[in-house]
């Protein structure tokens, strides 16, 4: 499997420097960790908090910007056949939104960006974590078996 990746970052920080490799390893980690067998097409923006409000309130109703946002792409079937790497979608990743709730759960930005990107590349591949109890728990338990790989800690449990 191989991953290609169109990084857009409109928004950056100090607080959170992004690597493209860091960001490709991730999402590979990701794709693998659930069996993902052909080459693949994400594209992630990093934006700011107006660009992900914007975006959360067109498509999600929600009045407000969110840590991430899952767009998967809805080409039929027949149509990603003929592709040389199928595009699972994009990701919207609200960077100021991701410092905001790091700091609240005292968190390192990049442990916290990182689990919106396995969570989000999650999305893309279908699951969801909104549906059902055990959807959730499947999710997250998939979230937790991926960052570990990555060796990043459970980020469901409860920090001092």
């Amino acid at each position: 499997m191989k991953l290609s990746l169109s990084l857009q970052q409109s928004f950056q920080s100090p607080n959170l420097v992004l690597k493209r490799a860091y960001i490709k390893k991730v999402v590979e980690t990701s794709l693998r960790h659930i069996d993902t067998q052909s080459d693949c097409e994400i594209g992630i923006a990093c934006v700011d908090n107006d660009e992900s409000h914007k975006l959360n309130l067109e498509y999600r109703g929600k009045d407000k910007p969110t840590n991430v946002l899952s767009f998967p792409s809805d080409l039929p079937d027949e149509m990603a056949q003929v592709l040389a790497s199928f595009p699972i979608g994009d990701l919207v990743i609200c960077i100021p939104v991701v410092l905001q709730e790091a700091l609240e759960q005292n968190k390192a930005a990049l442990t916290h960006f990182t689990h919106m990107l396995v969570h989000g590349t999650l999305h893309l591949m279908g699951y969801d974590h909104e549906t059902s109890d055990e959807d959730a728990e499947e999710m997250e338990a998939l979230e937790i078996e991926i960052l570990a790989k990555l060796g990043f800690d459970n980020p469901y449990l409860e920090q001092d």
